[in-house]
């Protein structure tokens, strides 16, 4: 047996306490450091310049399949049993340090509304909408908006439906497409929308430019994008080896802080955040401790999800998911790794 394979057998099997398992954590980490550092600062523009080329190459997205697989058509009840009430799969917000992960979820829900500069009235569409978060947030404050939400899921799709019937919202509805494939030229979205926000879809695509050109047809002129991704703070990577690429994120993107900035042919970005990784650390805790703490509730979804045979397999690989995460964005005190957020503009034409 390889190293790799003994790794992932103690991994899998749950036979290391939570502590060593940070600390082997922190190790990968530091490895991967030195794996995107450059010499010089000359180099490490030559490199960056090298792959915004590379993903200018690339179709929009890769792997969309195996993403599926991995998150969006897991079955509901493993994430509700891990996620807060609004089913938030993305990173929240703690202003304060000592929210509960629902006032946390709210908190950065808040945030987009203020940043996208939302209004009541306004058509907005939410790509790639999860377990529907933002999209029955954004029904429910704005009554007058027509909500539009996306997702290549029909396991998201049917969870949305139902609590948009249970709180009675009458001004959403569920698209089921894939944004990597569709084409919204000449359909009735074309330029439909004075808002298109994304949260956390970007690290899933490769190809930005012509992502942003998708986006640019659904939106009216004038019209913005508000995009949530997380981010490296100066060196974009692909994930393609690695525990973490295999099970959690095939064809994933680590973008950095910067990394839209190089792709403003079709959208103008008029502003730009970046959001402590702590926010993602305390997040990705809360996740880890409500599964720990419901871990009886969420059994049967686990055996349904991947069936009695390998449901300690994942409970074991769920946990150390979320530690990863957790580990991730606490490097060097959230300044690391952490989250962007960026606002485009459509220019009048």
């Amino acid at each position: 047996m390889n190293y790799d394979a003994l790794i992932e057998t103690v991994v899998d099997g749950g036979y290391l306490p939570e502590f060593v398992l940070r600390q082997g954590i922190r190790g990968q980490l530091r490895e991967r450091i030195n794996i995107i550092k450059s010499t010089s600062l000359a180099d490490a523009y030559a490199t960056k310049m090298k792959y915004v080329e590379l993903l200018r190459t690339r179709p929009i997205a890769i792997e969309t399949a195996a993403a599926n697989q991995q998150h969006y058509e897991v079955g509901t009840g493993v994430l509700s049993a891990c996620l807060g009430p609004r089913m938030k799969y993305s990173c929240c917000l703690y202003p304060k340090g000592t929210e509960t992960l629902a006032q946390a979820e709210i908190a950065m829900l808040e945030s987009y509304v203020e940043k996208a500069q939302l209004e009541d009235g306004m058509g907005i569409f939410d790509l790639g909408c999860g377990w529907g978060s933002l999209s029955l947030y954004l029904a429910e404050i704005f009554p007058n908006s027509t909500i539009t939400a996306l997702s290549n899921s029909k396991t998201q799709k049917q969870y949305i439906d139902a609590e948009a019937s249970k709180k009675g919202l009458s001004n959403l509805q569920v698209v089921t497409a894939d944004i990597a494939t569709n084409s919204f030229a000449g359909s009735p979205l074309e330029g439909a929308f004075d808002r298109v926000l994304s949260i956390e879809l970007f690290e899933h695509m490769k190809n930005y430019e012509l992502l942003l050109a998708k986006v640019a047809t659904l939106l009216k002129p004038d019209g913005k994008l508000f995009v949530h991704l997380f981010a490296h703070k100066d060196t974009p990577y692909s994930f393609e080896t690695g525990w973490m690429t295999e099970h959690f994120f095939t064809g994933g993107t680590m973008p950095s802080a910067d990394l839209m900035l190089y792709f403003q042919r079709d959208l103008r970005v008029t502003q730009q955040w970046w959001v402590s990784g702590e926010h993602y650390a305390k997040t990705s805790n809360d996740w880890l401790r409500k599964m720990n703490a419901e871990r009886t509730a969420l059994w049967p979804h686990l055996e349904e999800t991947y069936g009695k045979s390998e449901a300690l397999r994942w409970f074991h690989r769920w946990q150390v998911f979320y530690m990863a995460c957790a580990e991730l964005f606490d490097f060097g005190g959230g300044d690391t790794w952490g989250v962007c957020h960026y606002l485009f503009e459509k220019p009048a034409r």
